[in-house]
């Protein structure tokens, strides 16, 4: 059995068809899909969440009949404002993205933890329809209890800080002209003597 793993030709043809198999198993699409979720609270004190599915093919080859769905969001919680939680595409090239945004708005109060959208699509060498999942979203906390927080208001701050800024360079400018360093003040405490 050495003898035959150790020669130079079955060596060869081993390699051979290791590389083959990665390369053929290579040159499928690999679909990778990332899920975002964002939360947005509206002045009349309803909610909407704003959800964006991404779908990058990181294969070598095209996806056909590329389609998305994502039922995680149940009717009796949210309501479509725009947009739809499934769509289809012909085709997704190698290397290519493409991306789907669609918009809810919550009607109760609630912990959401949403499910992964699920995308399906075509491989030219496979009969069945491939399937992938998008990244998981984390939980939204739903038309929750938020305290107020008092932010820098960024409108004051353009307007006037430029003439802060200057202020603050004299202030400091004064301040170190005005007091005296530690050498110097040694110096007049010996001269004192």
């Amino acid at each position: 059995m050495e003898t035959v793993i150790g020669n130079p030709l079955i060596k060869a043809l081993i390699i051979l068809f290791l590389v083959s198999a990665t390369t053929a198993a290579g040159d499928a699409p690999f679909i990778i899909s990332h899920k975002k979720a964002s939360l947005t609270r509206l002045k009349s004190g309803a909610e909407r969440v704003s959800v964006s599915i991404d779908i990058y093919n990181q294969g070598f080859s095209t996806a056909y009949d590329v389609s998305l769905v994502d039922d995680s969001w149940p009717k009796d919680l949210f309501d479509i404002i725009s947009g739809n939680t499934s769509k289809s595409w012909e085709r997704l090239d190698a290397g290519g993205i493409l991306s789907h945004s669609f918009e809810l708005e919550a009607k109760r109060q609630e912990m959401f933890h949403g499910a992964p959208a699920v995308i399906t699509y075509r491989v030219p060498t496979k009969v069945s329809l491939q399937e992938a999942n998008s990244t998981p979203i984390l939980p939204l906390d739903i038309l929750a209890e938020r305290p107020t927080e008092n932010k820098l208001d960024w409108r004051l701050l353009a307007k006037y800080g430029s003439q802060i800024s200057v202020v603050s360079i004299v202030l400091l400018f004064i301040y170190l002209v005005a007091t005296p360093s530690k050498a110097s003040a040694a110096k007049a405490s010996k001269k004192k003597r």
